[in-house]
């Protein structure tokens, strides 16, 4: 919008719109529809969204001389009311956009209608809904019209005015909605009053409430010419009002949500009421009353003879005058009134031939000045089109603010400054006013009101602004009152602001500038605090490490984006620290190698601790082998060598009796390094377990040797181990044998007593002949005498049951032979025209087709064959056929070689029979017998088709490799198409 361009502007909108018949008396407007009367009781309609006029007459039929006196148009220009004032009364019309004439209403006939209230929320183009009318006697009627009943609903009188009879001269109506119905709003004018009413339910019963309860008026007496009553609708609402009364322009705003659903609400829904005096209208200190009044949304339009004066209704200021553009002959009478088409946002005025149009050009433009010059801020924000606007806005407000020094409210309007003042005149203006805290919030104002893109200037200003913050602090602790402990409210405060400043700003300040700052200032904690921010941790825990709070510290080293190596650095110092929380820190931390560890806790571990004290290493070892499963020999070494190294040596047995590995395929039973743990023990005595790990280590023998030097049982359990090897577990027992009759040297006769019961608990292993070398040579042999008796009846029991064995053995071997002499008799019967299961010919048949060179000797000419038990007959060279071709190449080159070598041993001796069995005699001398019983069992061994090979046969395919070439022979190949010729069939 050209903001040189007036806010309101006058256009001839038509010349001579009466058209000859008489002079305009009246007009309303609505949706680009204007309706106009005349002195000689024609109504003109000109709609100018269709580009069309209509004439009516209404003066048809009456006598005399007929006046249009009013004329009413809905927002939506399809409904019309008009009042007909001659000498034989007043009538009055309803005519709709749609109709060729109008109607008349016949039961307001006589009555002077004066106003007209619609309603804007529910009427359609079909139907006017509730209508209000005012009259001239001061009474209000209801009104109802149909378009298509083509004549009224109903005519319903509502309210008459008894204690002061007026005439009602203007009307404005609102209705909402609420939960039992609907609420009507109703402001109605007289020549000296403005009534209200408000209620619930339909018209009739609102107005009936009044019967019994007093109208809320107000009154402002005075002589006006036309009292008229203005709504300023914005999206059919009506946001404020305006009432041309004879004491000035009444106006408010209207509030109509804030009424209760009771149906006696409080009447009065008028807000920030004030009145416009007509003495601000002139500039000498007369007053001139407006003829008529229009409302826009920022200003009144006020017709004052023959200009409009257009007053802004908030600062009640002149902004222009509208002149018009009359004829000569209209000039004496002046511009006769205005009206407004809400729908359209237009105003119109009319003088006795002419109608002006009144446009709207961006009034609200320069509000945002006029309330500044109100120093009405909020308002005159939101007012504000550009930037620029607010800047002056700001302004004000700081300098206001700094002329009361209120610094701090001033800093934070300077903030908000982008244009007119620079960064560095705001900031010379607490400095030379020596306002730091104004100037530290200054700079947290602008911090937040600059864009990400403008990252120097942000980094720049929280450096400064943490230097403000640095120096706040250092002047609190300078106090007198709070240097001696730092509590004070103000102190907490501005460290509690500074921490979230730190936190708000981390991303932008450099982190090397704001830690020396810090450091140079001595604030230690805070510099802790930022580089936790920023995530430099190790200045973090090494400060609480210094402090000793290792609590501190191990949260720090727990949270997410810690790296692990901080864990091992610090981890020396913290388990000195504090060894129950490292630990439990340790145990809670997924992504720790205990590997890494091994220097602190055997730090901690070298340290002396108390009898009873739970030693968290061990803890935390324990946990690392029993749940993390850990497989590291360092990490089971230092736990061993712990155990070690306590008194009670049940928990080192304990670990080194649990197999580690027996969850993983082929994983070792332990993982850390027996020698180790083989020198360990012995360096500390751990007899038990040094022999738990000879006997780990498959040393059974110095195993048994050292438990003999702790316990008897230990080291009979150790010889009952060894179970593979027979002698060396007997020597291991005649190791303890000696050992126990070494020992047992008291009373003689009950040292061999212990040694014989000793011989019962080897389960037979040790015979008294064992032990006996172990006594001297002068023990009695009496002493002896039962052991010696039961060990020669056993010597007597074993030799029997070899004899046995020895007979048994012999029966067997007769068995066998006879078996041998059986088989060598086996024969078989076939039948003459029995065929060959492989080439369907007669095996005996005579014919040298199928003599076997040298290989079979034939008798009369036939040749050789087998015969199965299971029925099956083969000559002897079909078979081999069969065989070489259907097993595997191995197997078959060992059949051709086995006949090969008999071929060329075929001038040795030869068979005596005709045939061959497949159960042939096993009784052969000469080579070539050796080789046929070879050749025998190769191809003879099962029936060929009642055995694994004719099995093995069911997965091969049914055409083999070598028929693939046959195979696609069998294809059908598409012949080259190109050449063919194609015939039509005859039909």
């Amino acid at each position: 919008m050209d903001p040189g361009r007036p806010a309101f502007t006058v256009d001839l909108l038509e010349r001579y719109a009466a058209k000859g018949r008489g002079v305009i008396s009246c007009m309303s407007a609505g949706n680009d529809v204007i309706l106009l009367g005349t002195s000689k009781g024609w109504v003109t309609r000109y709609d100018f969204g269709m580009g069309d006029s209509i004439d009516y007459d209404l003066s048809v039929g009456r006598p005399g001389e007929q006046s249009i006196h009013r004329i009413f148009v809905d927002p939506g220009g399809s409904h019309c009311i008009t009042t007909v004032v001659g000498a034989a009364g007043a009538d009055t019309f309803y005519m709709h956009a749609k109709w060729s004439k109008p109607r008349i209403l016949p039961r307001l006939k006589g009555l002077v209608v004066n106003t007209v209230a619609w309603n804007r929320q529910h009427i359609t183009e079909a139907s006017t809904k509730e209508v209000i009318l005012g009259t001239d006697n001061g009474q209000l009627f209801e009104l109802a019209v149909d378009e298509k009943e083509k004549k009224e609903k109903y005519v319903k009188f509502l309210f008459e005015l008894a204690e002061l009879p007026e005439a009602f001269m203007d009307l404005q109506m609102e209705t909402t909605s609420v939960l039992n119905g609907m609420r009507f709003y109703v402001m109605a004018v007289t020549p000296t009053r403005l009534y209200s009413f408000t209620g619930i339910g339909s018209l009739e019963t609102v107005f009936s409430t009044y019967l019994e309860r007093a109208v809320h008026f107000m009154e402002l007496p005075g002589d006006i010419p036309n009292s008229e009553l203005h709504f300023y609708i914005k999206q059919r609402r009506a946001m404020h009002f305006a009432w041309l009364s004879g004491a000035g322009i009444y106006h408010g705003e209207l509030n109509f949500g804030s009424q209760h659903s009771s149906s006696n609400g409080d009447e009065n829904f008028v807000e920030n009421k004030a009145l416009l005096d007509y003495s601000k209208l002139t500039e000498n200190s007369g007053s001139v009353k407006p003829s008529s009044l229009a409302v826009s949304e920022f200003h009144f339009l006020l017709l004052i003879g023959n200009k409009v004066k257009v007053v802004n209704r908030i600062n009640e200021q002149i902004v222009e005058e509208l002149q018009f553009d009359q004829t000569a002959e209209a000039i004496p009478r002046g511009i006769l009134g205005l009206c407004s088409d809400a729908t359209a946002g237009l105003f119109y005025a009319y003088d006795q031939n002419s109608i002006f149009q009144v446009s709207v050009n961006d009034e609200g433009r320069d509000m945002w000045k006029v309330y500044l010059d109100m120093k009405e801020y909020t308002a005159s924000l939101a007012h504000c089109r550009d930037s620029l606007q607010r800047d002056q806005v700001y302004l004000a407000q700081a300098e206001e603010a700094l002329a009361s020094r209120d610094y701090l409210r001033a800093a934070s309007f300077y903030a908000k400054i982008n244009y007119i003042l620079s960064f560095e005149e705001i900031t010379l203006k607490f400095i030379s006013a020596s306002e730091q805290d104004a100037l530290r919030t200054f700079l947290l104002r602008k911090l937040d009101n600059l864009t990400k893109d403008d990252k120097c200037q942000i980094t720049m200003i929280s450096t400064w602004a943490t230097e403000l913050y640095l120096d706040k602090i250092n002047r609190l602790l300078l106090d007198d009152d709070i240097a001696s402990d730092g509590n004070s409210t103000d102190y907490q405060s501005i460290i509690k602001e500074f921490r979230a400043f730190l936190s708000d700003s981390k991303d932008v300040l450099d982190e090397v500038t704001t830690m020396k700052l810090l450091e140079s200032y001595g604030r230690v904690e805070e510099l802790v605090f930022f580089a936790g921010l920023k995530e430099q941790y190790e200045i973090v825990v090494h400060h609480y490490i210094q402090q000793g709070e290792a609590k501190k510290a191990l949260e720090v080293l727990q949270k997410p984006g810690v790296p692990a190596d901080l864990q091992y650095k610090f981890a020396p110092e913290l388990i000195m620290l504090d060894a129950y929380e490292t630990v439990e820190s340790w145990m809670i931390t997924s992504n720790l190698n205990p590997r890494k560890l091994i220097p602190a806790m055997m730090r901690y571990s070298g340290e002396p601790h108390a009898k009873n004290e739970t030693h968290e290493v061990i803890k935390y070892l324990e946990y690392c082998v029993h749940r993390l499963h850990n497989e590291d020999p360092g990490v089971h070494n230092l736990l061993l060598s712990l155990y070690a190294k306590q008194e009670d040596d049940s928990a080192l047995l304990r670990f080194l009796q649990c197999k580690f590995g027996k969850g993983l395929e082929n994983g070792p039973d332990f993982f850390y390094d027996p020698k180790y743990a083989l020198r360990l023990c012995l360096k500390e005595k751990r007899m038990r377990a040094c022999v738990h790990i000879y006997s780990m280590m498959a040393m059974h023998e110095e195993a048994v040797a050292l438990a003999l030097q702790v316990d008897t049982e230990l080291a009979m359990a150790e010889a009952d181990k060894v179970e593979d090897d027979e002698d060396l577990r007997k020597k291991l027992w005649l190791m303890i044998a000696k050992h126990v009759i070494e020992l047992e040297k008291g009373t003689k006769r009950e040292n061999i007593r212990k040694a014989i019961a000793f011989l019962k608990e080897t389960d037979g292993l040790l015979k008294i002949e064992d032990i006996l070398p172990f006594f001297p040579d002068f023990a009695l042999i009496d002493d002896f005498k039962e052991a010696i008796c039961s060990s020669l009846e056993d010597y007597n029991k074993q030799i029997d049951q070899l004899k046995q064995e020895m007979n048994d053995a012999t029966h067997g071997a007769d068995n066998i032979r006879k078996d041998i002499n059986a088989l060598a008799q086996r024969y078989a019967i076939i039948d003459r025209d029995e065929d060959c299961g492989v080439c369907k010919r007669k095996i005996l048949t005579v014919g040298r087709d199928y003599l076997m060179a040298s290989s079979y000797t034939s008798v009369a000419q036939m040749a050789p064959f087998y015969v199965f038990p299971c029925g099956h007959g083969f000559h002897a060279q079909c078979l081999i056929a069969h065989v070489t071709r259907c097993t595997d190449e191995a197997q078959a080159e060992y059949i051709l070689d086995l006949q090969k070598q008999i071929t060329l041993l075929g001038g040795e001796t030869r068979r005596e029979s005709n045939g061959s069995f497949a159960e042939d005699s096993i009784s052969s001398i000469t080579p070539a017998d050796k080789l046929r019983t070879q050749l025998d069992d190769a191809i003879a061994g099962e029936c060929p088709f009642c055995g694994e090979l004719m099995i093995r046969e069911i997965s091969l395919p049914f055409i083999s490799s070598e028929e693939a070439q046959q195979v696609s022979s069998w294809e059908i190949r598409p012949h080259n198409l190109g050449g063919q010729r194609s015939f039509s069939l005859p039909a």
